[in-house]
């Protein structure tokens, strides 16, 4: 036994088969029949797929569950796409399921996803392409097996129902490989009849009953898809029963669940039709009697009315209906006339009164006026103005210095010719002027007081 063995603990054992088993499998489809099926609260679902030798262990977790449509059930052949891993607190290997589907139906649904796809985008799909079926159809062609359950139910809702129609079967295998390429021929003959000497159908009907996807595979073929698209009559796709889908429900005028719902669109119920024209042909009887009625009424009275006895008397009131509309339009034209004039008269008025002359003339007499007033009032300012400045030089000669001095009064300034107020402002030795009402004195401060 070597002296420092490498020794791995469980977990890590456990970690290392788990990436082993990771990067060498990797993302993996495989297909089993489920059992052991368990769906927990949390959204989880654990199940085991086997097959006759061996058996494995998956867990779909929640969000992988939510967005698969498939049903998961006990004893379903189904094909899981995945992860392999290890649950480690039990060192069981186990598929981490992402995505279910049934068992066959892998190859086949992808290819029916991706045309549905691939057409959508073309606008083979699109409401705006498609063409009216008609009400009452005269030619209806049916496109199914001669021998099929399908064909007998639409013989039988159409000639129960409507057996006025005139129906053609264009015999075609609906099943297996080459059956699109039958019913494509159908479309191009019955879609150009009148060169095959056939009756113009108004509506054809492609169809047949139930069965599994690969049943129906023909009618999900991309062939049979444009060839539908492409057919100048209305097509009716009646494929399968009510949940079954295909290419050529999504490409024709219109789906029908089944074919014999398909026959039932196309052939309205005699007794209902019968009923309806009955109420059609009581109303209008009772219309047409009404308005014969009416008109019998009206004869009657014109035989024994004044047009036959008396045609004068109706000729001369039409004159004098004449000569009273007459003298009405002479004295609407003459009011007309004279509302005109006035309205004329007045515009003139205005006119005239906002002739570029008068207008003038009256913008030079308003500034004559305006200048006249300004003039007046300047001068009259002025004399107001002089009258105040009088009125303050007889005031200012009455109280002004001059005035004072007059009465006897003086005032001293220092030599700067400052005015005077208090004794402390000079000093001994100080020369000072004294203002009388004639001239002024200059003296030497001896002494302040």
């Amino acid at each position: 036994m070597p002296e420092d063995p490498d020794v791995l603990s469980v977990t890590q054992l456990t970690r290392e088969i788990r990436d082993v088993l990771q990067s060498r499998i990797g993302s993996v489809w495989v297909e089993g029949e489920i059992s052991n099926h368990r769906l927990q609260s949390s959204g989880h679902q654990y199940f085991t797929l086997k097959d006759a030798g061996a058996q494995l262990s998956c867990v779909m977790f929640r969000g992988a569950a939510a967005r698969s449509t498939a049903r998961i059930q006990d004893g379903a052949l189904m094909q899981v796409h995945g992860e392999i891993s290890v649950y480690e607190p039990r060192g069981q290997y186990q598929m981490v399921v992402k995505q279910v589907q049934a068992k066959g139906k892998g190859s086949l649904q992808e290819r029916f996803e991706a045309l549905k796809r691939k057409l959508h985008a073309e606008g083979l799909f699109d409401a705006e392409g498609k063409r009216a079926i008609p009400r009452f159809p005269r030619v209806v062609a049916l496109v199914t097996s001669p021998t099929g359950a399908a064909i007998q139910d639409m013989l039988n809702i159409l000639t129960r129902r409507a057996p006025w129609v005139r129906v053609l079967v264009f015999p075609v295998r609906v099943q297996g490989q080459g059956a699109e390429l039958e019913i494509v021929r159908a479309l191009k003959v019955l879609g150009d009849a009148e060169s095959f000497g056939l009756p113009v159908p108004d509506t054809i009907v492609v169809g047949r009953g139930g069965g599994s996807l690969e049943d129906l595979w023909c009618f999900n073929e991309e062939v049979l898809a444009r060839a539908i698209a492409d057919c100048p009559i209305p097509v009716i796709s009646a494929v399968g029963h009510e949940i079954d889908f295909t290419i050529a429900d999504f490409v024709a005028d219109l789906r029908a669940p089944t074919p014999s719902a398909a026959a039932e669109l196309l052939a309205p119920d005699s007794t209902e039709l019968q009923r309806h024209f009955d109420s059609i042909a009581r109303t209008l009887k009772a219309r047409v009697g009404s308005l014969l009625e009416h008109h019998q009424h009206v004869i009657e009275l014109t035989a024994k009315g004044p047009l036959l006895h008396a045609p004068d008397r109706l000729l001369q009131q039409a004159e004098q209906n004449v000569d009273e509309h007459e003298q009405r339009l002479r004295d609407t034209l003459r009011e007309r006339l004279q509302s005109w004039t006035d309205d004329l008269t007045q515009k003139q008025h205005v006119l005239a009164a906002h002739h570029p002359r008068v207008q003038l003339t009256e913008a030079v007499h308003r500034a004559e006026t305006s200048a006249r007033r300004l003039q007046q009032g300047l001068l009259h300012r002025l004399d107001r103005l002089a009258d105040r400045l009088q009125s303050r030089a007889e005031l200012l000669k009455h109280i002004g210095p001059q005035a004072v001095l007059s009465r006897g009064f003086s005032f001293a300034t220092n030599a700067a010719g400052k005015v005077l107020k208090d004794a402390a402002e000079v000093k001994a030795g100080d020369e000072i002027v004294t203002r009388l009402a004639h001239g002024a004195v200059r003296s030497v401060v001896k002494g302040a007081e």
